[in-house]
């Protein structure tokens, strides 16, 4: 609420003949509930950012069935070592049959090998479907962030399939050490 104060302008007789100062006081109380009321309006009816989960779909434990195993040709697998150090070993195929190279995560890094990869793997299939296959093994030096980023890079990658193995071999460890993706 808005108040004139008409006090002032002296009282002496004679002397110069002012005009009456008038000042202004503004109430702001109704305006701060208002302001409190719009915020709490607002908090309320905004919806929050809900967390994005990925789907993954695990085998039972106890289902080691070997009629339900998919064969998968080796020239559409790519399997990636994760190591210690945030590094990744990765290689086409069977081990030894092509050179493993060492690679960091994103853009520049492990994700334009999948998309190399897929792209290799569906020109020399001819079918869409039957793209890369990524299996992903990680090893005791690894940590779980780097789980979930190689994860991320498949699912930004778009390759259509993908396995985790807990089975690292001996062999596969060997070729972390000399590329210095493995440390004790």
């Amino acid at each position: 609420m808005a108040e004139l104060d008409t006090s002032g302008g002296g009282g002496k007789k004679g002397g110069k003949i002012r005009t009456k100062k008038m000042s202004t006081r503004v109430d702001l109380t109704a305006m701060v509930d208002l302001a409190f009321l719009l915020i709490t309006f607002f908090i309320l009816t905004t919806t929050l950012s809900k967390p994005q989960a990925m789907d993954m779909f695990m085998p039972d434990k106890n289902d080691d069935n070997p009629e339900e195993q998919l064969d998968v040709k080796a020239s559409r697998t790519m399997t990636v070592l994760l190591g210690s150090d945030n590094k990744i070993v990765w290689y086409m195929g069977v081990l030894g049959d092509n050179p493993p190279t060492v690679d960091n995560f994103g853009k520049n890094g492990i994700r334009s090998s999948f998309v190399d990869a897929n792209k290799k793997v569906v020109a020399g299939t001819g079918d869409p479907k039957k793209g890369l296959m990524v299996i992903i093994k990680s090893s005791d030096k690894s940590n779980y962030k780097n789980f979930v980023d190689i994860l991320d890079e498949i699912k930004i990658s778009s390759v259509p399939s993908y396995g985790i193995s807990n089975k690292i071999e001996t062999a596969e460890i060997n070729l972390m050490k000399s590329q210095g993706a493995y440390k004790e």
